[in-house]
């Protein structure tokens, strides 16, 4: 399985599972990011961190800790 921050820029996913917990997690399944929902990866900051995601048709920055905690399959 991979890790969302391991996609690189213009590939399709699918999410499997999340590994955060607590507030973090709360606000990712409010984002959108549950299990099936396909995740575009369209483009990475200027350093490379954070990465803008498509989830569900938003526009979503996450940090490269963050998606490390979203386990996703490859579409």
């Amino acid at each position: 399985m991979l890790n969302l921050n391991n996609i690189s820029v213009g590939n399709f996913v699918r999410i499997q599972d999340l590994s955060a917990t607590g507030m973090l997690r709360e606000r990712m399944l409010a984002l959108g990011l549950t299990r099936g929902a396909k995740v575009e990866v369209i483009r990475k900051g200027p350093s490379g961190d954070p990465t803008v995601y498509n989830i569900r048709g938003a526009m979503i920055a996450l940090r490269s800790e963050e998606a490390s905690l979203i386990h996703v399959n490859e579409c």
